[in-house]
């Protein structure tokens, strides 16, 4: 096995080379009785051949004499990944506690276990994945039995404490605002297909639509961008009577908005747009934009009350889902007789 120059080998790089369980690594380096000596030989071996070595801190850590909590998080310049990220870190830094962010590219099997398994050799208390993908659950497994964890937006196990705001509950706001502003039916430009809170929105948007026996338009799939938004706009502008419009983000909502501009369709005047996430520029679009808020830093505080009770051994709670909220401004009107 060859490890990249720009990195440390890992545990899980010597778990890999001696053909053992990451956990079977870490109570050899801890001099754990149970363990066959044919195994611990192997690992030994590894850890020589790799040049591996633990990081003696990490290792106090581990021992639970420290306050080190990890992170498993996308890299992104998105709004949302970045406002979950930051409100995590300043929430544990509120509870005391210091942070071990390990980032991945994309939110695949492979990378989220890697991050989980950089985040067990930095010895942390506890872990929180921030993943809403199906991939999640494959980094759940990768999670030691009862080490405390907990995820965000996640969907990959009922039987891992989730923190989140209420994905179905925001669509449908955005949604019901639409149509109680007299219009006939809502068009929707979607997050990704493999997305948790994409596919929530979507969900809600449809089954509000559903509720008022109106007519479901196909929807449009977007990739969360702006770049997304406008194209979706280029489609959207060529259909007869669309006057109404829930984007899955305020970043698609951006770029829908300018996308409808190329075509001498004016927001609010011919459409009406609703976006989701109420990012700190939404009030300063043109027009400025009618949004779902996500109190991300309130999820963080919660998320992090569940993981410091699987710390300490006391009641775990399930956090119940953070309540959206509908903050009107001018990107909406009733439509034109």
């Amino acid at each position: 096995m060859t490890v990249s120059p720009n990195r440390a080998p890992s545990m899980a790089d010597v778990a890999a080379v001696a053909g053992v369980s990451h956990q079977t690594v870490s109570r050899v380096l801890n001099d754990h009785p149970n363990v066959r000596e044919r195994t611990r030989l192997r690992v030994r071996a590894a850890v020589e051949e790799l040049g591996y070595r633990p990081n003696l801190a990490a290792r106090t850590l581990a021992r639970g004499h420290g306050n080190l909590i990890g992170v498993v998080a996308q890299t992104s310049t998105q709004y949302g990944p970045v406002a979950m990220r930051t409100s995590i870190e300043e929430s544990a830094a509120e509870m005391g506690f210091g942070v071990s962010v390990e980032t991945v590219r994309t939110l695949d099997h492979a990378s989220l276990v890697e991050a989980v398994h950089r985040n067990l050799d930095h010895g942390v208390r506890g872990m929180v994945i921030v993943a809403p993908v199906p991939a999640l659950l494959g980094a759940l497994d990768a999670v030691p039995l009862g080490f405390p964890l907990v995820q965000i937006d996640g969907a990959g196990s009922q039987e891992v404490p989730s923190a989140g705001v209420d994905q179905l509950k925001g669509a449908t706001l955005a949604t019901q605002y639409l149509l109680d502003s007299g219009h006939k039916t809502v068009w929707h430009v979607s997050g990704p297909e493999q997305s948790f809170n994409g596919r929530d929105r979507k969900a809600a948007w449809q089954a509000t639509l559903e509720r008022a026996r109106v007519e479901v338009p196909p929807a449009f799939t977007g990739d969360w961008t702006a770049e997304s938004g406008y194209e979706a706009a280029m489609m959207l502008a060529r259909i007869a009577g669309v006057t109404a419009v829930f984007a899955g983000n305020d970043q698609m909502a951006l770029g829908l908005i300018s996308g409808l501009k190329r075509h001498r369709i004016l927001v609010p005047r011919d459409v009406s747009v609703v976006g989701f996430d109420d990012l700190p520029e939404a009030a300063y679009y043109e027009p400025p934009l009618t949004t779902i808020r996500q109190d991300f830093l309130e999820v963080a505080r919660r998320g992090l009350a569940s993981l410091v009770a699987q710390m300490d051994g006391t009641e775990v709670p399930f956090p119940d889902l953070v309540e959206p909220e509908l903050v009107i401004r001018k990107s909406v009107s009733a439509p034109r007789r």
